[in-house]
């Protein structure tokens, strides 16, 4: 049975499919197309796994998933790391016709109970690592609250619940049936730094466009070796072009549990990584590391940084050309569909100050007033598109959906865009993450990316505060490499030009900064946090 999902209009869909976007291919043609390739796939720790070994492997599982009684049209809920079970198990699911929802492996308790309760999983696959799955109590109250959740799976566990064993065991082979590739693939999760994320189905056919024309764009091949150190399973590193995309140009793809530098350097300089993705806190944190011992050595063989996930500071942007010594690439895009890329060969102005421009000729891209009307062009404006790779609603979200589109079908993403005479895209903040003081807008990554320009401040974030005179207030949490007084952040931003009402009202020193399981500051955190010390200085 097909899985319930907002499609796209009839004349629309026949346009994407006379155009060759959709090429009417499962996601599987990504592996099998390379079935009998002994090239080497996926290096996790000391594992090489080929591509033939990939392929079988993938088969083994999905046919004891058949053997188990799934089919074509169920669902499961999934939470693997950076590891290769993760791919081993993402493809033996789209062989068997099963849906998955790819958790990340920082979430816990309330978003896997809420996925489940969204889709009614039939099957769970998931990490004895885990704290959740150490031992089964959260496991038994997942199968006494979804009675649908027949079969579980975990990477680790040497018992009934054994993943290696249906992986290893060989399995009669019942026969692929995977979901036609106009129906949903799998789900991705929403992208919002608050709240349980919404689910956004995506298709065989428009995944696989956003993965083969990545990877165009970025000229992957045979010879690309990928370092994949944010989460495996968000939609930026599996996607844009992310693994699949190397998978595709038959690269080979190295797992790295997180992107810290002490990790990750000796991973690129001991297999010969030309091609990373990161965050941009993860790449301030390279910056750092890269003028420390043997750090440009281990970085000899990248030859292109990716930066997406958030608004990259142009004063970062410019410093890794020179000091990590690989060309960047700005990456912007959703999980709901829309990717932008600063081309390869695009001066240093679009590469260092833009996010790129959408990569399909027929994505549809305005930007909206308040009113939902076109602002001029170099104004700023909500971003509006819809394409042949980009969703046409959540899944089971009619609420969702009606404040999300248009009339048109155009999905409103929440950012805070300009679109230059090129048709670049600078992203300047968020609907959601403007300060209201006292009717003054304050746009907070404006402010964020004057600070960056401090050669003192290493990362640098601006929350709002409730203030009864002006409603809102603003406060600056600042990780440096000093402590900052107010007075010290208030000169500065004079010293470039910033009007008053936008400098900050207060100003915090902190560690670190909280992120979101994306790998954004978490603002969530942060306001709670400047709300309980002013409660506790009242």
């Amino acid at each position: 049975m097909a899985i319930p999902f907002n499609r796209w209009p009839d004349a629309l869909a026949a346009r994407y499919r006379e155009k060759g976007y959709w090429a009417e291919l499962p996601l599987t043609d990504i592996l099998t197309r390379h079935a009998d390739s002994e090239r080497t796939a996926i290096i996790d720790g000391e594992r090489h796994i080929s591509y033939r070994e990939l392929n079988a492997a993938s088969s083994r599982m999905a046919a004891a998933l058949q053997r188990r009684g799934l089919k074509t049209g169920d669902t499961a809920l999934v939470q693997l790391g950076n590891h290769a079970e993760l791919f081993i198990t993402l493809f033996a699911l789209l062989k068997a016709g099963v849906a998955p929802v790819n958790a990340l492996f920082s979430h816990q308790r309330t978003e896997l109970t809420a996925y489940a309760a969204q889709i009614a999983p039939r099957l769970l696959v998931a990490d004895r690592a885990h704290a959740l799955f150490r031992n089964d109590d959260f496991l038994n109250q997942l199968r006494c609250d979804y009675p649908t959740l027949a079969t579980i799976a975990l990477r680790g566990d040497d018992g009934e619940y054994s993943l290696q064993s249906m992986i290893d065991t060989p399995q009669e082979n019942v026969g692929t049936r995977s979901s036609a590739p106009d129906e949903v693939a799998f789900f991705q999760l929403s992208g919002g730094s608050t709240g349980t994320p919404k689910l956004i189905p995506r298709t065989h056919n428009d995944y696989y466009y956003s993965i083969r024309r990545s990877a165009e764009i970025c000229r992957l091949n045979e010879h690309t070796r990928f370092l994949c150190a944010i989460p495996a399973a968000h939609n930026y590193a599996l996607s844009s072009p992310g693994s699949l995309g190397v998978f595709y140009c038959q690269g080979c793809v190295v797992l790295a549990d997180d992107p810290s530098a002490t990790l990750c350097f000796p991973l690129i300089e001991k297999h010969q990584v030309n091609v990373t993705a990161l965050v941009p806190p993860a790449v301030s944190l390279w910056l750092q590391a890269v003028g420390e011992e043997n750090g440009n050595r281990q970085l000899a063989s990248l030859r292109l940084l990716q930066v997406g996930g958030a608004r990259f500071p142009e004063a970062l942007a410019r410093r890794v050309p020179s000091e990590i010594g690989c060309q960047l690439q700005q990456v912007f895009g959703m999980a709901e569909g829309l990717v932008n890329y600063t081309a390869l060969d695009d001066d240093d102005e679009h590469i260092f100050t833009t996010q790129g421009r959408p990569m399909c000729p027929d994505d549809e891209v305005w930007a909206a007033d308040e009113n939902g009307d076109p602002v001029a062009p170099g104004e700023v404006g909500l971003l509006m598109t819809r394409g042949p790779y980009t969703f046409r609603g959540y899944y089971n979200s009619p609420e969702a959906n009606a404040k999300a589109f248009d009339a048109d079908g155009f999905y409103c993403s929440g950012d805070l865009i300009v679109i230059d005479k090129d048709g670049y895209i600078r992203v300047v903040g968020r609907e959601k993450d403007q300060i209201n003081r006292g009717g003054e807008k304050i746009a907070a990554e404006e402010i964020e990316n004057l600070l960056h320009r401090h050669e003192d401040i290493i990362h640098a974030a601006l929350v709002s505060m409730d203030d009864e005179l002006m409603g809102e207030k603003s406060c600056a949490f600042i990780v440096g490499r000093r402590p900052f007084r107010p007075v010290d952040i208030r000169r500065w931003l004079r010293e470039l030009g910033v009007a008053d009402y936008k400098l900050p009202d207060k100003v915090e020193n902190v560690s670190e900064l909280p992120l979101t399981h994306v790998g954004k500051p978490d603002k969530k955190r942060l306001r709670q946090l400047i709300a309980g010390r002013r409660l506790s200085t009242n």
